[in-house]
């Protein structure tokens, strides 16, 4: 049986340092995740959390760090009880530079079942990813309400 994957990718105006950058810095990522803080040193082993109003929402364990090529993580939601006891699954950033742009592909495997877990993130990932492309672009975050994600947004 083939384990279901959430792959995302788009393709931003900056450079891959600047993406990078965006993806691994909490200040940042306050601005275009909802205000969600990323908390970790970002060496390999280290522990890693999504902060969201003082409140962790998942959680993880940083697999690689490549700098500004490869970004991976362990993730696990721990705010919602119905994903509590869901595996960890595994989060991928690939970012590779193609003239002006940098394609930015997103893999999120290793579901195993948790159907309603790969649902949730299936409509959070693509309104954070939106977001951060808007903010890079033209220095603005989209303003997508919370609501807009569903009940199964994350």
């Amino acid at each position: 049986m083939t384990k279901p994957e959430f792959v995302y990718v788009t393709y931003i105006e900056t450079t891959p340092d600047k993406l990078w950058q965006a993806l691994t810095s909490s200040e940042f990522s306050k601005a275009y995740w909802f205000g969600t803080e990323l908390r970790s040193d970002w060496r390999v082993g280290s522990p890693f959390a999504l902060v969201m109003d003082g409140t962790t929402s998942d959680v993880g364990e940083i697999l690689e760090y490549d700098p500004p090529r490869r970004l991976s993580y362990t993730f696990q939601h721990v705010l919602k009880q119905e994903f509590r006891n869901e595996r960890p699954t595994k989060v991928v950033f690939t970012l590779e530079p193609h003239g002006k742009l940098v394609k930015l592909t997103l893999t999120h495997e290793g579901f195993d079942g948790a159907q309603e877990l790969l649902n949730a993130i299936s409509n959070g990932w693509p309104a954070i990813l939106s977001s951060l492309k808007s903010l890079l672009e033209t220095g603005n975050a989209l303003a997508i309400p919370l609501s807009a994600l569903g009940t199964k947004g994350l």
